[in-house]
C-alpha cells in the first residue's frame, strides 16, 4: 500500500562519490512518517528517472534533499523529485489506513500536509482524470 510521499521536493545536491542513499531533512522525514534507513522510491519529475534507495537523516530545518552515490548519475541538483514509501499490511488495516502526503515549496519547506495522493496545490496541475476524491 502507498504509505507516504514528499511531493515535488527540490534536490539540493548530488554527490556521486558518497556510498549511496538519499539525505533528507528530518522535519520532512517526520512529517511523512519515513524513518532513517527506510526504503524509498524516488521519481525524478524533471527527467523521468525512477530508483529505489534508503534514507539518511539530514539536519533538521535545513531543507536538505541530497542524492548520494550512483543515483547522482540519474538525479541532479535542482531536479524536482517525489519520494514515495509503501507498507505491507493486512487488508483490514489497509482499508482504514490514512497515508501522509507532504507538499513542499522550492526550498523544501512544508507548505501543506494531507492524505490524498492525487491532491495538487496549484492550478498548474490537475487531478488525474477519473481519480476518485
Amino acid at each position: 500500500m502507498f504509505k507516504s510521499k514528499i511531493h515535488r521536493a527540490t534536490v539540493t545536491h548530488a554527490d556521486l562519490h558518497y556510498v549511496g542513499s538519499v539525505t533528507v531533512d528530518l522535519d520532512l522525514l517526520d512529517a511523512a512518517d519515513i524513518l532513517p534507513g527506510e526504503l524509498v522510491s524516488i521519481v525524478d519529475v524533471t527527467n523521468g528517472a525512477r530508483l529505489e534507495t534508503y534514507t539518511i537523516a539530514g539536519e533538521r530545518g535545513s531543507g536538505v534533499l541530497g542524492i548520494n552515490g550512483a543515483a547522482a548519475h540519474l538525479i541532479h541538483e535542482g531536479d524536482t523529485v517525489i519520494l514515495i514509501t509503501y507498507a505491507q499490511m493486512a487488508t483490514e488495516e489497509a482499508r482504514a489506513f490514512v497515508p501522509k502526503v507532504v507538499h513542499v515549496d522550492a526550498d523544501n519547506r512544508i507548505v501543506q500536509l494531507g492524505s490524498d495522493p492525487a491532491e495538487t496545490l496549484s492550478d498548474e496541475f490537475v487531478r488525474p482524470p477519473f481519480a476518485v476524491k
